[in-house]
């Protein structure tokens, strides 16, 4: 990469590490939080369940409209949305001005990252969008470990705090975005025709290549969200972890995450090329679920999970690479599409997840190895090497 875009990947990595922060903030905060509101648990679920929602509904529409109107005022619309929605959270006095926030957080947050994938895919070569990809998958990785761990420490004092902090730096992030990054989106001359409708959109990348990769985008985020929702529980009621154990866990699995995506994914992508690598990680995960559930111990469960984790980190920057060769013009849709596949991974999941682990305890993992064992038969099947004109680039 050269300097400018260097500058250009620097400013998306660190806008997706500040509303990733600001969603993790959340989490060890929001229990205490709606108690003071005498809320309980179902509301709880409700107020993280709407947001995954939101997402689902809104990243498309996001995507369509950083095709028309360029990525960075969307981008810009949805950090400033991001924003206001975390100064609301701080300043909520009830319940229902909480799920006002939740849920527009869900609605305005989703345009950062198709928005930002897509101005990665945009302009980047292809042998530099990986590289791309993974970093902004880093600072996703980055801002879900760091999120959960300041938010602790800065809500010793006051709950609403860390609300503000997350406020102040999404702010810092707008600036950046709105002064220092250029416009990726090549303008299109104006021909006179009236845009398509999005439906027609939509239907349009899923038919196309781009269809099998969404698929296989959903696979994943189901199978994670097998694992991710109920790990934690699982290492508890198997071998009796404290919490020191289990934060290490965490740390070690983001720790990876970061490294992976970050440092590895771009060199590996160029010496043994995006479909080679998805297939790897694939089969890496279907093993490391295996191990996950047949660990026996602290020390073989740690290995278990850095194995998996390992093989899943090279997974994602290399199919959100891959997909772009296939979007054409209509970036920004298919990796709004892209989130939106994610999200419904992440409603469902976890749901499906907690019924099968209240059956047995380690069915999540069985689970997890079925749906990307499912992953790997379709992308051994339906992903043939195709050339596209950015391959070249």
């Amino acid at each position: 990469m050269n300097t400018a875009s260097r500058k250009n990947v620097f400013i998306l990595s660190f806008t997706l590490l500040v509303v990733m922060l600001g969603y993790g903030m959340v989490m060890p905060i929001m229990p205490f939080y709606i108690e003071h509101f005498g809320a309980g648990g179902t509301e709880l679920g409700w107020l993280m369940s709407t947001y995954s929602l939101m997402q689902l509904v809104s990243a498309p529409i996001w995507g369509i409209l950083s095709d028309r109107y360029g990525r960075k005022p969307i981008l810009s619309i949805g950090v400033l949305g991001y924003a206001i929605t975390l100064f609301m959270f701080g300043l909520a006095k009830s319940f229902a001005m909480l799920f006002i926030a939740r849920s527009l957080s869900g609605i305005l947050s989703s345009a950062t990252m198709p928005t930002a994938m897509a101005y990665i895919g945009d302009n980047t070569p292809q042998k530099e969008k990986s590289k791309g990809m993974g970093q902004l998958g880093a600072m996703v990785g980055a801002g879900v470990i760091l999120g959960p761990l300041m938010g602790g420490l800065l809500s010793t004092n006051s709950l609403s705090l860390p609300f503000f902090i997350g406020s102040g730096l999404a702010f810092l992030a707008l600036l950046l975005v709105i002064f220092l990054l250029p416009e990726s989106r090549i303008s299109q001359p104006d021909t006179g025709n009236q845009a398509s409708p999005p439906r027609e959109i939509y239907l349009r990348v899923l038919f196309s290549p781009a269809g099998i990769l969404l698929l296989l985008i959903f696979i994943m985020s189901f199978g994670m969200t097998n694992f991710q929702g109920m790990i934690g529980l699982y290492v508890v009621d198997k071998f009796a972890f404290n919490a020191a154990q289990v934060g290490t866990i965490w740390m070690l699995m983001g720790a990876i995450l970061i490294v992976a995506q970050g440092g590895l994914v771009g060199p590996l992508t160029k010496k043994f090329g995006d479909l080679n690598l998805i297939k790897v990680g694939l089969l890496g995960g279907i093993v490391g679920f295996v191990f996950v559930a047949i660990a026996v111990n602290y020390i073989t469960t740690m290995l278990a999970l850095g194995f998996f984790i390992l093989s899943l980190a090279l997974i994602g920057p290399t199919l959100n690479s891959y997909i772009s060769n296939f979007a054409g013009e209509s970036q920004g849709a298919v990796m709004g599409l892209n989130s939106a596949m994610n999200s419904l991974g992440r409603v469902v999941g976890p749901l499906w997840g907690g019924y099968i682990y209240d059956i047995n305890i380690e069915y999540p993992f069985f689970s997890g190895a079925a749906t990307l064992l499912l992953g790997l038969l379709v992308s051994l099947i339906g992903l043939r090497k195709q050339k596209s004109e950015s391959a070249n680039a």
